[in-house]
């Protein structure tokens, strides 16, 4: 636990010293967002941040090599996770283009269709599916290529969608590898396996990074991460959810805490895990693309009413907006580990009682500081006296 507490401390550290270069690169290239009718910010504020973050990455990888416990695990587990970072350069590369000179959303697509194909054709993919009963549904390659490919493009868009406020990206997507994290290091612990998976090594990578730059990016932020930065980090927390089922068996994944199946989550987790996580942005993506095409209009057409919009229309700041979204995606995230991993009625009442709070902190705060409106009298004139 302590070299993977050095690993996230290292690309914490690195994205947030790199994010002060990407920020001066941002600038020198023109590659700053300027105020849009749907945006949020009232001031042109830099792009580029994928570029810092993916520094971090770069640096927790590097650093990593060099510990003892973790460089004596394997060759699988630094194999797995220098393929993903490659797809994650080639991905990031890609959103720093667009960041540029703004590419269409379909070449974008196909940037991200290549990044997983790179995965996939270094055999990063799912092999099989874990089923409630303890056993698996196994995949042929091609089968496994298309769930692995969909994952990975949806965990991308997601994150691309859900990044319409200061901090909320980097915030949501650390929050879910935290969360993913606990999962992989539960999940050796419980069946006694080496402490080493790629699994967690990029998990607790990816949580640095996003701490490392929300420093600079939380309300009002200096830069923002741009395609480049959510592109990235949703590439590799899908990527690492994908590298799990390669390093353990099914059975090992559907066990929890008692040494039985722990719940009906597992045929969720790591094969949807990402999707899991980010339900929020995910269902944020569906619905806008639902209300695009009812519209007449592209489902890549951007407008104003995503639910970080929703939230603000309804009453709240937003650092509160963001603080709320974060909120939920930690009680969804973890949650749905928890319940993966361990059985009992305390699991479900913790769940409950986090769900009551978030539903009350969503829906009554903004009543509660809703501003007073005082009615004025007006005063008689000296006329009508």
């Amino acid at each position: 636990m302590r070299e993977y507490i050095l690993v996230f401390l290292v690309a914490a550290t690195v994205t947030y010293l790199l994010t002060v270069v990407a920020r001066e690169i941002a600038i020198r290239t023109g590659a700053v967002a300027a105020v849009r009718d749907r945006d949020v910010h009232d001031e042109p504020i830099p792009y580029l941040g994928g570029l810092a973050m993916l520094g971090g990455l770069v640096a927790a990888y590097l650093v990593a090599r060099e510990l003892p416990f973790l460089s004596l695990s394997g060759p699988f587990v630094f194999r797995d996770a220098g393929i993903v970072l490659i797809a994650g350069a080639l991905i990031c590369a890609v959103g720093v283009l667009d960041d540029i000179f703004e590419l269409d959303a379909l070449t974008k697509l196909g940037g991200q269709v290549l990044a997983a194909g790179f995965l996939i054709a270094f055999g990063l993919q799912y092999f099989y599916v874990p089923l409630t009963n303890g056993e698996t549904l196994s995949l042929d390659p091609s089968q496994g290529a298309l769930l692995t490919g969909f994952v990975i493009v949806a965990t991308v868009n997601a994150v691309n969608f859900v990044d319409g406020l200061d901090g909320l990206a980097a915030g949501v997507v650390g929050i879910g590898a935290i969360a993913f994290f606990v999962f992989c290091y539960q999940l050796t612990r419980l069946n006694d396996a080496p402490r080493a998976t790629t699994a967690a090594l990029l998990s607790v990578a990816l949580a640095g990074v996003c701490v490392g730059f929300l420093v600079h990016n939380f309300h009002p932020a200096r830069l923002f991460m741009g395609d480049s930065g959510s592109m990235l980090i949703g590439l590799v927390l899908s990527a690492s959810a994908v590298t799990l089922t390669g390093q353990f068996s099914g059975t090992e994944i559907a066990r929890g805490g008692s040494g039985t199946q722990a719940s009906l989550l597992p045929t969720l987790l790591p094969v949807l895990l990402p999707v899991s996580i980010l339900v929020v942005p995910l269902l944020d993506l569906v619905m806008a693309v639902v209300r695009r095409t009812r519209a007449g209009r592209s489902p890549f057409a951007p407008d104003k009413q995503h639910l970080h919009h929703r939230l603000l229309e309804i009453g709240h700041s937003q650092r509160r907006a963001v603080l709320i979204m974060w909120l939920w995606a930690g009680l969804i995230a973890f949650a749905t580990v928890c319940a993966s991993l361990y059985t009992g009625v305390w699991v479900w009442l913790s769940v409950a009682a986090l769900a009551a709070l978030t539903v009350v902190l969503t829906f009554v705060l903004p009543v509660l500081h809703k501003p007073k409106v005082l009615e004025v009298l007006d005063e008689p004139s000296p006329e009508t006296l």
